[in-house]
């Protein structure tokens, strides 16, 4: 549920922009896709932005797990406030 919006989100969040990309500590999951935080120019945690609108939930993998915390508390408080995907209207926080 909300895959497809997230992926729209994310793109109107970085499409035509210049992002910096951060590792943690692995270069791949176990998938093969390439595991990194993304930012823009202005300090924006792309990341931590998807999961605090409620487009994406905070699943730490260690030992990529550097902003757990501040991932955590991002989807927190999309909860509280029943953004994106936790909106009853939405999925109500299903998967």
């Amino acid at each position: 549920c909300f895959g497809k919006e997230a992926s729209r989100y994310n793109r109107e969040l970085v499409e035509g922009k210049r992002v910096y990309l951060e590792k943690d500590v692995s270069e791949t999951d176990t998938y093969g896709r390439v595991l990194r935080y993304v930012f823009l120019d202005d300090g924006t945690l792309i990341n931590e932005q998807l999961v605090r609108e409620g487009y994406a939930f905070a699943a730490p993998f260690p030992p990529d797990i550097a902003k757990k915390e501040l991932f955590k508390e991002a989807e927190v408080d999309a909860r509280t406030h029943a953004r994106g995907l936790w909106n009853p209207e939405t999925c109500g926080g299903k998967k």
